[in-house]
């Protein structure tokens, strides 16, 4: 049996030019980003934002939820890959990155697919729970502090329809969830996250090592009463 490869900088170069659908304002919302050194990690790689708009193509998504903008680069590509009138609700606190993002989504002819939302990410959500009520969601993308990470799935999870599917990113968190050293906030809230999904019965997951962890998660479909 095959395991795991490890991915070389030489594969990941192949990967990335074997796949990786590319295009001049991504390249520039990158490179304005990786001028920010202290905050280059915290933006998705690009292979990992293209999945993400595949998922959402795949699922149909009409309405998607992100906890996490940043500079904008996962919002962006999943609003290009939306149905006519979709939209992407995205959350998040600084209106420094915010406003980055939001020159790119304009100059990439998105804007007026997303509704950006300033704020404290759980009142954000209980929000949206208030004013469009559970399951009203197709798709939810976490990418945000860690330290609250179990709340913010649990709220994503009560407004995603069931048979819709949420993804967390780093759910191996630079691979310190195995480390038993690393007893920092943030690294316990990961490992207690990832505990939690997998004994989740309401759920399916599947962890993907790829970028920083990927997990997909699908809210299972109601049982029809016979």
């Amino acid at each position: 049996m095959a395991g795991q490869l490890d991915l070389t900088d030489e594969l990941q170069d192949y990967v990335r030019r074997m796949s990786l659908r590319d295009d001049d304002i991504l390249r520039d919302l990158r490179e304005e980003t990786a001028g920010m050194p202290m905050l280059q990690a915290m933006l998705v790689l690009p292979e990992e934002a293209q999945l993400l708009a595949l998922l959402v193509r795949l699922t149909g998504a009409y309405r998607v939820l992100e906890v996490g903008t940043f500079t904008g680069y996962s919002s962006l590509c999943m609003a290009r890959a939306l149905p006519p009138g979709g939209t992407v609700v995205t959350c998040d606190i600084s209106e420094r990155w915010t406003a980055i993002a939001a020159r790119y989504w304009e100059r990439a002819g998105v804007a007026d697919r997303i509704d950006q939302r300033l704020g404290d990410a759980a009142g954000t959500l209980d929000q949206l729970k208030s004013q469009s009520g559970a399951d009203s969601f197709d798709l939810a993308f976490v990418d945000a502090d860690k330290t609250n990470y179990l709340r913010y799935y649990e709220q994503c999870l009560e407004l995603v329809r069931p048979g819709g599917l949420l993804v967390l990113d780093n759910t191996l968190f630079f691979g310190r969830v195995v480390d038993p050293n690393a007893q920092d906030p943030d690294t316990v809230a990961v490992r207690e996250l990832n505990t939690r999904l997998r004994d989740d019965e309401r759920v399916e997951i599947s962890m993907l090592p790829v970028a920083d962890g990927l997990t997909l998660v699908h809210k299972k479909p109601e049982r029809k009463q016979r």
